[in-house]
């Protein structure tokens, strides 16, 4: 029987019927990448052929930035169109389609099934591959992040690698990985006779750890050859105390273990060649697109969930407000949109919901808190008046402009950056009375509402595929 809520939606979202004109949607979500991509110059050894070659057909934004620093509340904001500080969905516990006051909100996928589009999707889109039921119409592969293959390389020590924890190259098949599965699986969809436009959703997982890719990818690279990222020794000595609390993980080893144990290089060393991997990957489906019948009318959106930091700041992993874990990958090409133009706005991944309905000719809807780009896409130097928000935990933000970061924690510390002369945030001016002035004027920007963070209903409605 369907609840309310179905109805509800149903009703809310009847449409006459697609042409077949109608633009298809191929969305590739990218666990865990930085800007170490060679479109975004992030790393001198980085190697992203394909990546780049996308960002050439279409506008890499190289201004972008998360709306959380951590999976689950990130990947919630883009499918939800929601600010953490809306849904309340702030941490990795608590699956949205479980939050009572998400019920009645449309995820991303069910608008365009709404309106006449097949959705497909397979891999890492929600956060741990779930997701609400029906929330796609056809669910492809979704493994986890680790396989029956996987040889672990580093041995587990209580204060070093453990768990997930782990890097270096395995020796089984390509074929074998699960973002090679995913990549094979939505090349194959793209051959349905099916008339109906496709709204396609891929998640790879790496370079998520463990940062394990193929073998080859490591010898493009001698190990010896990898530059690592560059550190100040004393980074923190002028951050507020709550960074500590808010960047603390029990699951990542602390930077000091990576340079007393040698491990630094290899894991740098390993992380570029995840990207290598999942970049060809990438690649795969941008060539099964060109040679399907979709090549002419297809919009190919890119996206990280969030940065990573390989040793910045003295940090691993993400979980902060800083750059390397805010700032992201966002490439738009399709039909229509000029090739090879870059925007340097800032601009939040919380856009891509209402861009796409946008593009797609879909109607807009007023209950998002994201701002289309297709102005951006027509004048990457239009002007812009927003700031991107990045949100970590309840009450915690990054503001984001052209030129610096301002962040605000909950007890009221606060850290800014000018990133013109402090590209690594080493230097923390917010106290200094000549910014006074501009700390207030970025603090307009803060999020005036701060939801309670959320609580699942006691009866699970969702899914797990």
């Amino acid at each position: 029987m369907k609840t309310l809520a179905t109805l509800l939606i149903a009703v809310a979202f009847m449409s006459p019927a697609i042409s077949a004109e109608r633009p298809n949607v191929l969305l590739i979500a990218i666990d865990d990448l930085n800007d170490w991509v060679g479109c975004l110059s992030g790393h001198p050894d980085a190697r992203s052929p394909n990546i780049d070659r996308l960002a050439a057909r279409g506008v890499l934004f190289t201004n972008a930035h998360c709306q959380a620093p951590i999976c689950n509340p990130s990947r919630t904001s883009i499918m939800y169109g929601l600010r953490p500080s809306t849904s309340g969905v702030y941490d990795n516990t608590i699956d949205p389609w479980n939050v009572p006051a998400l019920a009645q909100r449309v995820t991303l996928p069910r608008y365009f099934a709404a309106h006449g589009y097949r959705t497909l999707t397979a891999g890492k889109v929600y956060h741990d591959s779930g997701m609400p039921a029906d929330d796609f119409q056809v669910v492809g592969p979704v493994p986890g992040q680790r396989t029956s293959h996987d040889r672990r390389l580093v041995p587990e020590t209580p204060d070093g690698a453990r768990g997930l924890w782990d890097f270096g190259p395995q020796t089984y098949d390509d074929t074998l990985f699960p973002d090679h599965a995913d990549a094979t699986w939505a090349i194959e969809q793209l051959q349905d006779p099916s008339d109906k436009p496709f709204f396609l959703a891929i998640g790879f997982y790496r370079p998520h750890v463990p940062l394990y890719a193929p073998a080859r990818y490591f010898d493009e690279i001698p190990e010896s050859q990898v530059a690592l990222p560059a550190v100040k020794q004393d980074d923190v000595a002028d951050l507020p105390s709550i960074t500590k609390k808010l960047i603390a993980s029990r699951y990542s080893p602390p930077h000091e273990w990576f340079v007393r144990t040698g491990n630094w290089r290899k894991a740098v060393h390993a992380y570029l060649a995840c990207v290598r991997f999942t970049d060809e990957q990438v690649g795969r489906l941008l060539d099964a697109v060109d040679a399907s019948r979709h090549a002419t009318n297809t919009i190919v959106v890119l996206y990280s969930d969030h940065g990573f930091f390989l040793g910045e700041k003295n940090h691993w992993a993400k979980q902060s407000l800083w750059e390397r874990a805010t700032r992201v990958p966002l490439i738009i090409a399709g039909p229509g949109i000029t090739p090879r133009q870059t925007c340097q706005r800032p601009v939040e991944l919380l856009a891509i919901y209402p861009t796409l309905a946008e593009l797609c000719g879909l109607p807009p809807r007023g209950d998002l808190d994201g701002t289309s780009l297709v102005p951006l896409l027509t004048d990457p130097d239009a002007a812009w008046s927003r700031p991107a928000i990045t949100t970590h935990g309840r009450n915690n933000h990054a503001i984001r402009s052209d030129r610096h970061r301002f962040i605000r924690y909950r007890d009221g510390s606060e850290e800014l950056y000018d990133h013109a002369s402090d590209p690594h945030e080493w230097t923390n001016i917010a106290g200094l009375p000549e910014h006074a002035g501009l700390v207030r004027s970025l603090a307009e920007f803060l999020p005036t509402h701060n939801a309670e963070p959320a609580r699942p209903r006691s009866q699970k409605h969702g899914n797990k595929k």
